[in-house]
């Protein structure tokens, strides 16, 4: 792949989307990197975000802050208690409406003026909690949207959207963590961090972290406050 071939990768601070964008630098893209800061109570995430997209060498990476409190409606964004039960079978309080949706539609801008041909978004719909905008239906359908939308699809030039992790476990997801070098304690998952900066180990992101380093044989280095 030519070194002029560029790609954005949706940075969120998570573990998937840090091996995302690690499977975009190893396919040969040059990388921006673009962060929502959408007031979501998991701030800390925005801090591993910085510190992905440095180790993943990216040419710049923004910030872009979108207060989705103001609509509120999830428990990432709102007044409402995060669930600890574990993971149930139901679209769990903590999906915000229409995220992806949203944060995609972004990065598709971003790409436009980054003359980027590729996005790279770190969804999975195995080891999940069950949100309607991790499907593969949901990529397929923005994909098509994408082609529709914009200068670069009008002509003929459409950005594709990159999901490398749609079809992972997320012990998959940590395997590729380790084969690609990168070190999973520098992102984050936790949906509510305690005062001492701790992943609470109870919500359904603690779990599935948890449960993906069990499930892939690998040492798990994230700092729990109670163990999942």
């Amino acid at each position: 792949m030519s070194s002029n071939s560029f790609a954005v990768v949706l940075l969120s601070g998570g573990l998937d989307s840090m091996v995302a964008g690690a499977l975009a630098r190893e396919a040969g893209h040059r990388l921006f990197a673009l962060t929502i800061d959408y007031n979501q109570r998991h701030r800390v995430e925005l801090q591993a975000a910085t510190r992905v997209a440095k180790a993943l060498n990216v040419m710049s990476h923004i910030t872009l802050p979108l207060d989705l409190s103001a609509f509120g409606g999830s428990a990432l964004t709102d007044d409402i208690a995060v669930p600890k039960g574990g993971v149930g079978d139901d679209i769990p309080v903590t999906y915000v409406p229409a995220r992806n949706t949203i944060f995609l539609s972004l990065t598709l801008g971003f790409a436009e003026v980054t003359g980027s041909n590729d996005i790279y978004i770190g969804v999975n719909a195995l080891d999940y909690s069950g949100y309607p905008d991790c499907r593969p239906e949901f990529i397929a359908a923005f994909q098509a949207m994408a082609a529709l939308a914009t200068k670069a699809g009008v002509e003929g030039r459409p950005v594709t959207i990159n999901a490398p992790l749609q079809h992972m476990t997320k012990a998959d997801i940590v395997r590729e963590a380790h084969r690609l070098g990168l070190d999973a304690g520098m992102s984050w998952s936790c949906y509510d961090p305690t005062p001492e900066g701790l992943h609470c180990g109870l919500c359904d992101s603690c779990r599935l972290r948890s449960k993906g380093f069990e499930e892939a044989g690998l040492p798990d280095p994230t700092r729990y406050a109670v163990k999942p």
